[in-house]
């Protein structure tokens, strides 16, 4: 029986946009968001660069506060707990960013900088955290030595291993992976994936994987959820959502997906979407896809649609999947 580690539910964020008056229009981030995580599960979460995945990824930790939603680790509730009890569950959930350099501190050495997360939590002396950092030192493929270095000193890939301990050091049941991998070159990418995905199976950590990249997320993910302007617009076990999408949107990712054979490249293989992705500063009635559909039906110009359990395990929020009379409309 699978043990539910995450569930979040009904996540939204607005931000205030730049300027006064009329022209401070709220820009929605991330609406109405819900999935949720299993132990030793790796959940995808893709979409274009600006749909709002680091935001509901900072939402999900915690580090900026929801507008409305909740969070709940391991039945614990997070997003709602007091300061102490969010502070002891935050062990629980770490992260790694995209640029790992700037995220460490450069007047720390890497030891100290994968030990400082237990110093804040008050966890054991100098002697154990810095035995504590040797050893993860060594599980991500650096040595015990590089401990008495600074981060400038370490190359991208290196720095991500670094990174990854860091994240470690706390012994959490779930890693966040914001981009993680998407600034480095292809040999050391496919590095990063394999150290990731080793540790998950040595550790039993549960992951959400955030890339705009459906090529990278397909390889190491269970479950796959594709986001398009702030919200989820289908997930799905992997396998089937690569095979089969479902929202018209999932369907342009993957066509858009590089083909190593040239012969095969044609124009139309580059995506169904056409122009460019809506802003969230001025998005359009009913779907927020539809002006770039192939596909859409009347209603999706004036109506949002509600997500729609199509088989299980999987969902989406599209008016095609809605009825055995929408499918219908579709076809004429």
């Amino acid at each position: 029986m699978t043990e539910t580690l995450l569930t979040v539910a009904g996540l939204s964020k607005s931000f205030r946009a730049r300027g006064t008056g009329l022209f401070r229009r709220p820009v929605r981030a991330v609406s109405d968001v819900s999935f949720t995580l299993q132990r030793g599960e790796t959940l995808g979460l893709v979409g274009e660069s600006g749909c709002g995945k680091s935001t509901l990824a900072r939402l999900v930790l915690n580090l900026i506060p929801p507008d409305s939603g909740h969070v709940t680790i391991g039945g614990d509730a997070f997003t709602r707990a007091g300061r102490e009890a969010q502070r002891r569950l935050r062990r629980r959930m770490q992260i790694v960013f995209q640029d790992a350099l700037s995220s460490l501190n450069p007047r720390m050495t890497v030891g100290v900088n994968i030990a400082e997360p237990l110093r804040l939590q008050g966890i054991g002396n100098a002697a154990e955290r810095r035995e504590a950092a040797h050893g993860l030192l060594e599980r991500v493929g650096l040595r015990v030595q590089d401990a008495e270095r600074y981060p400038h000193e370490f190359s991208g890939g290196q720095c991500q291993r670094i990174a990854i301990a860091r994240a470690l050091i706390l012994k959490p049941d779930i890693v966040v992976f914001d981009e993680a991998v998407s600034a480095l070159d292809v040999s050391i990418r496919a590095q990063i994936l394999r150290l990731v995905l080793d540790l998950q199976q040595q550790l039993g950590l549960s992951y959400i994987f955030i890339s705009h990249d459906l090529g990278v997320v397909k390889r190491v993910s269970d479950r796959i959820a594709v986001m398009y302007l702030g919200r989820i617009v289908e997930i799905g076990p992997a396998d089937e959502l690569v095979r089969g999408p479902l929202h018209p949107y999932a369907e342009a990712l993957l066509r858009a997906i590089p083909i190593a054979d040239p012969r095969r490249m044609r124009v139309r293989d580059l995506g169904l979407a056409e122009g460019e992705a809506a802003s969230p500063m001025n998005p359009p009635d009913g779907c927020a896809f539809h002006q770039r559909c192939t596909r859409q039906l009347a209603i999706c110009a004036s109506d949002i649609p509600a997500v729609h359990h199509v088989s299980p395990g999987r969902s989406t929020a599209c008016f095609l999947h809605a009825s055995p009379a929408a499918s219908r409309q579709a076809a004429d």
